[in-house]
């Protein structure tokens, strides 16, 4: 199974149903539930996602998606090896730095961003969800 490495932003545009993003990130997320791709996230993510969509709506609320999100979402480890990689990378943004190399250790064969610049030393495939999901409609 393909494992899917979902950015920050993605799971932003997902959860706080961010138009004109969501319908794409929403069709990635539909291919999770059918068990046609394996998500992963850092656990990163999941305090970036809540400390900013508590700011739109109850904590309840986005605890509440955040649950039902991690059934479809595989969280993987940040460690120090990943800190230390990212402190020392040419990334010029520390977070996607920790993402990248969160992605490279848990083996994930794609990174899903609307970032796509940031990632340009990529070994791993980045794309957009709609880029995504147009290349998976082709297979």
């Amino acid at each position: 199974m393909t494992k899917v490495f979902l950015d920050t932003n993605v799971i932003l545009d997902l959860l706080g149903q961010r138009i004109p993003f969501y319908d794409s990130i929403a069709k990635v997320a539909t291919l999770a539930d059918q068990k046609k791709i394996m998500l992963v996230a850092s656990p990163l993510s999941f305090t970036t996602v809540e400390y900013i969509l508590v700011k739109f709506e109850s904590s309840e609320s986005v605890l509440n998606k955040l649950r039902k999100f991690k059934i479809i979402c595989k969280v993987c480890s940040v460690d120090e090896e990943i800190i230390e990689k990212g402190l020392n990378s040419d990334f010029k943004d520390f977070e996607d730095a920790v993402q990248y190399f969160t992605a490279l250790q848990a083996n994930c064969a794609i990174i899903i961003t609307r970032n796509g610049k940031d990632f340009k030393n990529s070994i791993i495939p980045v794309m957009t969800a709609e880029e995504y999901i147009s290349q998976a409609l082709k297979s």
